[in-house]
């Protein structure tokens, strides 16, 4: 049963005008790939409420109709290229920021602040500024500081795509480990094929805005690119 369905994004986009439809099984992942331009990241965006997805366009989320939300109401979550974490605050703070949103006491959230800092090999760093960390490093907290909220669906855009080949191999590894663990449901942009084959339950290939090939990981050839 599909867990995520989405219909009609459209958007007229610089040069492309994009349209997407996807389904996707609750813990599952799909991976969207494609070259630069092709509205990848601007997909994520208007399934999240950042940018408006069209006006025939319907995001159903756990039998939940959310087309019309505000980002803050959805339950997804996004991870994005860049960590973009709060400079003046401790790792602890950034990691449980969402939790301080959400009004939970700085006692308990220190608390699952540590829990999960440990869970994400993190644990020695809870007091230090993320200037202070790798680029490896500022992007596990970053991914710490989208799961703790416990989103239903998260949101990856391109979070690797930054990191030398070696830490973007082992944080592949790493993330399909945690969603095995955590159970998350994601969709995943990424330009890089070994890392949506590894991840992706699915994939789909988009070219100028539009769905070019739609399949398993297993059958993806690399001339679809």
């Amino acid at each position: 049963m599909n867990y995520l369905e989405i219909e009609n994004l459209h958007m007229d986009y610089e040069n492309i005008s994009i349209d997407f439809s996807a389904t996707l099984e609750k813990g599952k992942t799909l991976a969207i790939v494609g070259h630069s331009g092709s509205g990848k990241s601007t997909i994520l965006r208007m399934i999240a409420g950042l940018l408006p997805s069209g006006k025939n366009a319907k995001i159903h989320l756990d039998k939940k109709d959310i087309t019309k939300l505000p980002p803050n109401k959805r339950d997804i979550g996004m991870v994005f290229q860049s960590p973009c974490l709060f400079e003046h605050l401790k790792i602890i703070d950034n990691a449980t920021f969402a939790l301080d949103c959400k009004g939970i006491s700085k006692k308990q959230r220190q608390e699952i602040g540590k829990d999960w800092l440990k869970r994400f090999g993190l644990d020695s760093m809870e007091n230090r500024l993320p200037h202070t960390l790798s680029g490896g490093e500022a992007q596990r907290v970053s991914l710490v500081r989208t799961l703790i909220a416990e989103p239903k669906v998260v949101l990856f855009d391109e979070p690797f795509s930054a990191l030398d080949a070696p830490l973007r191999k082992k944080l592949t590894a790493d993330l399909s480990t945690w969603q095995k663990e955590l159970g998350f449901t994601a969709i995943l942009v990424t330009h890089d094929i070994e890392e949506a084959k590894k991840l992706g339950d699915k994939i789909i290939v988009m070219k100028a805005g539009k769905i070019i090939w739609e399949g398993k990981p297993e059958d993806f050839e690399e001339e679809l690119l």
